[in-house]
């Protein structure tokens, strides 16, 4: 528990100052948006819950130009056997999308992608014991596919030569 509150402790007062030196009527610096970035995507309930609270008092970040959207679990089930992933899935978008857009998603990937599989577990641990090893084992699925696939970026010049590939394949035939 004093581990869990101090960890509670670093987090918003990482939050708070970076909060304190970036005004409405100036923009955050990099490293403040590195901050705040960095404490809302940590495999921890107190990131997790610094972020939930970011989420919902977007306001409070106006010199961040912080991107909250989210597709949930995109091209996946958000709510994959009645389990619902949306709330992992945002906070994974978020760190994707505010990571890549400042430049520095490589560095920080692996970090986003276990938050959300801590997020991910924190969300099957409400479910009963009876099913939460189907909802644990869709987690590592989840987990998987983002951490496999998830610096993966198709072009739509990607997608034209596979197109003409797969045309001049049946030609052929």
């Amino acid at each position: 528990m004093r581990r869990l509150l101090s960890a509670l402790a670093l987090t918003v007062t990482t939050v708070l100052a970076a909060l304190a030196a970036a005004t409405p009527a100036h923009a955050a610096t990099l490293d403040q948006k590195l901050a705040v970035l960095s404490a809302f995507t940590q495999a921890t309930a107190p990131s997790q819950a610094a972020w939930a609270w970011g989420r919902a008092n977007p306001g409070a970040y106006p010199g961040y130009g912080l991107d909250w959207s989210t597709d949930y679990c995109s091209d996946s089930p958000d709510q994959p056997l009645g389990f619902d992933f949306r709330l992992p899935c945002a906070r994974h978008d978020f760190g994707y999308r505010n990571y890549k857009e400042v430049g520095r998603f490589p560095a920080n990937k692996d970090r986003v992608d276990s938050a959300f599989y801590f997020d991910l577990l924190a969300r099957c641990g409400r479910y009963s014991w009876v099913v939460r090893p189907s909802c644990d084992s869709l987690a590592w699925t989840y987990y998987e596919a983002v951490h496999l696939f998830g610096a993966l970026v198709v072009s739509r010049a990607d997608l034209d030569r596979a197109a003409a590939y797969k045309a001049a394949l049946e030609r052929r035939r």
